[in-house]
């Protein structure tokens, strides 16, 4: 499926955009990392249209890039619509956080450059609490996301089922297959990480590879 193409044209261009009216304000500049890594909490949203991709693909259908938009017109949309507002909410909160553990570490001044802000973090007591505290916050927000919506998404979009039996479920795959799921966390994670060092471009790659695995996996894990 190369819906490469579509995270190229459609959601590329608003995260750079987004990135780069970010770093102009230096209030902002200690926020870009967080987002980048947050970027793990709203995944799923972003790879709603890639479910839907990969579920034509599995019936046998020839899946276009244009199927994704399907999505809207799938009776599950208000329950997606309702999960997605979730991780929104769960997003701020973590970048609520972050800026909570810069003030009290490195700030509550913005930094004077983005040069001098890298090399605060590398090399001063603070940016390493900051850098580590920062972490495991961001942790805990990512594994709250990954209980929540793990399979909630696939499985909305494949089944009549409300929100709730989906998050349920969800919950349930991650405390029956631990080490699998918490495996996958740690791949998806680093594979944001990965793909956003080079100006964020390998996320073009990166997400929809995510997206359509997690069709799979949703698919082995639920009978």
């Amino acid at each position: 499926c190369r819906s490469d193409a579509m995270f190229l044209v459609l959601f590329y261009p608003l995260i750079g955009i987004t990135l780069i009216v970010m770093s102009l304000s230096m209030n902002l500049l200690p926020l870009i990392v967080p987002m980048i890594m947050g970027f793990a909490i709203l995944g799923p949203v972003a790879a709603v249209g890639l479910y839907e991709m990969s579920s034509r693909r599995e019936a046998g259908f020839e899946p276009r890039w244009m199927d994704a938009f399907g999505v809207i017109r799938s009776p599950a949309f208000g329950g997606i619509l309702v999960l997605g507002l979730y991780l929104a909410v769960l997003f701020i909160i973590w970048l609520v956080a972050a800026d909570m553990i810069y003030s009290r570490t490195l700030g509550p001044e913005p930094p004077a450059s983005m040069l001098g802000f890298a090399a605060e973090v590398v090399t001063t007591r603070e940016g390493w609490i900051m850098a580590i505290s920062g972490g495991i916050v961001g942790a805990v927000f990512a594994f709250a996301a990954l209980a929540m919506s793990l399979v909630s998404f696939p499985l909305l979009l494949d089944r009549h089922v409300g929100l709730p039996v989906a998050v349920a479920t969800s919950i349930k795959v991650l405390r029956k297959n631990p080490v699998i799921c918490m495996t996958w966390g740690v791949i998806v994670g680093t594979a944001l990480v990965v793909g956003a060092i080079p100006f964020l471009a390998g996320l073009i790659i990166v997400v929809p590879v995510l997206g359509h695995a997690t069709w799979h996996l949703y698919r082995r894990a639920v009978d």
